[in-house]
């Protein structure tokens, strides 16, 4: 019974786990989509796949002189500093603002955004947290932006695989196992007095 039930919770901990996850740090500068090179993030996915991006909206990177400071989703609405933030204002500073959209290969996005690096000027808008499906291939990231000259500051990402609904079954029907074995190990344990 104990190998069963060991078995089941290796399982259920291997099969929970995402299959790639990796931390990245993207520069505005050296990672910009016009002039620098895209972040290897050292993470491939499969066409269809679904990936998760995560970051601190309060981690701020630049497109130049104020108002250009944006999280990752890039500067799409008046933005004003806060003591929380990174930008280095003094809070209630006027540190952000809509520049409107920009067009870059395949892609209309706002200025400042993370974006996927495809390769052949090809671009996929991501931004500052949520969960996106891969186009396939080896995932870089970049900012952006027409001009990497004046940009500055970095933000660091977290990205990991979303587990497939197969993957939940598994880990359910193992948590199913454990709790099996579980409950027959107590039914062993219990003895009557005559």
């Amino acid at each position: 019974m104990r190998i069963l039930v060991s078995a089941a919770v290796a399982a259920t901990v291997f099969s929970a786990a995402p299959a790639s996850a990796a931390h990245v740090v993207v520069s505005a500068f050296a990672n910009s989509t016009s002039g620098g090179a895209a972040a290897v993030t050292g993470l491939t996915f499969a066409a269809g796949q679904r990936f998760r991006i995560t970051s601190n909206i309060n981690d701020l990177w630049s497109a130049g002189a104020l108002p250009r400071f944006s999280d990752a989703n890039g500067l799409v609405a008046d933005r004003f500093a806060t003591s929380a933030d990174d930008s280095g204002q003094a809070p209630g500073t006027l540190i952000g603002v809509n520049f409107g959209p920009y067009e870059q290969g395949n892609l209309r996005a706002p200025f400042g955004s993370l974006v996927a690096v495809l390769g052949g000027g090809r671009f996929q808008l991501l931004g500052a947290n949520g969960v996106f499906t891969s186009q396939g291939g080896p995932l870089n990231v970049g900012y952006f932006d027409s001009n990497n000259g004046d940009n500055f500051g970095e933000i660091r990402f977290g990205i990991s695989a979303v587990p497939e609904a197969s993957t939940w079954a598994m880990m359910i029907a193992g948590f199913g196992m454990v709790g099996a074995g579980m409950r027959g190990r107590r039914k062993a344990k219990v003895s009557f007095a005559a």
